[in-house]
């Protein structure tokens, strides 16, 4: 979809789209190429028509193909009858004039009954593929419950697209897809976008911790529906505050996690520019905080609602000075839940800002979620300073607000107002374990690299390699890559293609395991959606011959192009 708010109707920068792909086995990305196209009007038939391949059932909304409407796209015919379209199955249907014959008795207005011929469509599409229908009609009743009026009008709307396929001779073929009960380990599921997850997961991770959760945000696409799904949950004591801008978020957020709150500030990558000098600061306190970036495509305002994963270099320095942040990237929408809690757990444990980097594609992509039992949860319980921990030579028992934990290395965490605890706080160097201003040159280089300990030593799972066959090639991604990867990987290893598939959570610190995992292969690939960052990142470390495949067209991956080019560097 356009980033504008109200982009011309009927023009080609106007289009938005959803695409839905179900199969009787697991769902890895949207699919490559659609089997079926509903095109409402002529520019969504030209802006997608490029994506569907030959052969496949296009049904189009004959009410707005009028001359105007298809000059305005650059159609100087009209592709229903110039023979443009003869390599696909073109269903003809007028969509705007059945729905408003099939509400005429709910009195509704010619503008208000249009609005329903995506449900029309909707019905005609379940009716295609044998999908039942009373999910969907509970949905509508749901989403419309405080207009029962125009819930009634959509179902009937759904029920008229379906019975326009039972009864027309247009549609002589149906579909049936078995249900994917193999693909899913018994348990209750529930749809989820990533930025749903997220919020979840962060809710969760607050209870679980028994913290209150505190959200200082400024909207920014593609990261609002984080701020938007957190401020209704109160109940769960979530603290939501829409800043005056992206400074004023994270300093409040800053603020909360001193005061004792589980903190977060939610962003995208502009945004993160400017909280930059903040980051820093919570790097220096050494205070919990979660920096959530849900990355789109750059730079400076860029492309606000197309997806790309640009901000890895951003994340891991994009501060002055030595300032090292843990990075944690979710895989999928419903892995958005876990990478939440992960997040959330290395910061309280380990006292330090933690970046989390989603991106557009899985922030609004959806998929089943399995809900978890709240023993599965990871126990995330912090313990507050109390009292004194530090006796001076003369017997004195005193507070050190930077004598660290032997195996974390993370500071103590003291409450405002806790007597006893007061200590100085701020960006200028302190004095280890003391805390007190220092300029002094040994204690500084003795603080960068005791910062930089506590980050290199977070304890991550080892990373786990997915090789049947012992390949020579692996394939190394990270973050939303990991759908289209393996489908690649699928697609190669079916025609028989030996390669190795392993997939980064852990961007800093990376696992333990990484250097002899890349030293058991000749040959590795790491497709990006950028210019390769992360092959930069493993070049750099492990002295590795990594090999980038990248994109940067706002898109994902598609399988098919990865399995292409995976082939190419096996046979290279």
């Amino acid at each position: 979809f356009p980033a504008e708010i109200r982009a011309p109707a009927g023009t080609l920068p106007g289009v938005s789209s959803f695409q839905l792909h179900f199969a009787d086995h697991d769902i890895l990305t949207p699919g490559d190429a659609p089997n079926v196209l509903v095109a409402m009007n002529p520019a969504a038939l030209k802006a997608n028509l490029a994506d569907v391949p030959r052969g496949a059932e296009i049904i189009v909304n004959t009410d707005e193909f009028a001359k105007r409407a298809m000059a305005k796209v650059g159609y100087d015919t009209s592709p229903l009858e110039d023979g443009s379209l003869s390599a696909y199955n073109v269903h003809r249907v007028p969509l705007t004039t059945l729905t408003i014959e099939a509400l005429k008795e709910f009195g509704l207005s010619r503008k208000e009954a249009e609005r329903s011929k995506n449900m029309f469509a909707l019905g005609l599409l379940s009716w295609m593929y044998h999908r039942p229908t009373e999910g969907t009609e509970k949905f509508l009743r749901a989403k419309f419950a405080k207009k029962p009026a125009i819930a009634e009008a959509n179902v009937a709307a759904f029920r008229a697209g379906w019975n326009f396929g039972e009864t027309t001779e247009d549609f002589a073929v149906s579909y049936e897809v078995a249900p994917a009960t193999k693909a899913f380990p018994a348990g209750t599921y529930r749809n989820i976008s990533g930025n749903l997850a997220l919020s979840y997961g962060l809710i969760a991770a607050a209870r679980q911790a028994d913290l209150p959760l505190y959200l200082g945000s400024y909207p920014i696409t593609p990261a609002s529906d984080i701020l938007h799904e957190l401020s209704r949950h109160k109940n769960f004591g979530v603290r939501t505050f829409q800043a005056e801008d992206e400074i004023a978020g994270v300093g409040a957020a800053l603020g909360a996690a001193f005061g004792g709150s589980l903190a977060v500030t939610t962003t995208s990558g502009p945004g993160v520019a400017l909280k930059s000098e903040a980051i820093g600061l919570a790097v220096s306190l050494e205070l919990p905080l979660l920096i959530v970036d849900i990355q789109r495509g750059g730079p400076s305002t860029g492309l606000p609602t197309k997806t790309e994963q640009a901000d890895l270099l951003q994340a891991m320095y994009g501060r002055n000075g030595e300032a090292p942040v843990p990075v944690v990237a979710p895989r999928t929408a419903a892995d958005c839940f876990d990478a939440a809690l992960d997040a959330a757990r290395i910061a309280l444990t380990y006292r330090t800002p933690v970046f989390l980097l989603s991106d557009g594609y899985l922030a609004n992509g959806s998929e089943p979620w399995r809900v978890p039992e709240i023993d599965e949860l990871p126990d995330l319980r912090v313990q507050f300073a109390t009292g004194p921990n530090h006796t001076l030579a003369d017997g004195t028992e005193v507070f050190w607000p930077y004598k660290r934990d032997p195996r974390t290395l993370a500071r103590p965490w003291a409450l405002p107002g806790t007597p006893g605890l007061e200590h100085r706080i701020g960006g200028i160097e302190k004095q280890d374990g003391t805390g007190n201003i220092s300029y002094d040159p040994a204690n500084h280089d003795f603080m960068v690299r005791t910062r930089q300990a506590k980050i290199d030593n977070i304890e991550v799972p080892d990373l786990t390699v997915d090789d049947p066959d012992q390949a020579r090639t692996l394939v190394l991604g990270w973050g939303s890559t990991y759908g289209p990867i393996t489908a690649a990987v699928r697609r190669l290893r079916a025609q028989g293609e030996p390669i190795a598939q392993a997939h980064l959570r852990h961007l800093n610190p990376f696992p333990h395991n990484l250097a002899a995992v890349l030293k058991r292969y000749d040959k590795v690939v790491v497709p990006e959606m950028n210019l390769g960052q992360l092959a930069t990142l493993i070049r750099a470390k492990y002295l590795v011959d990594a090999r980038s495949y990248t994109q940067v067209n706002g898109m994902p991956f598609k399988a098919e192009q990865l399995a292409t080019a995976l082939k190419e560097a096996i046979d290279a």
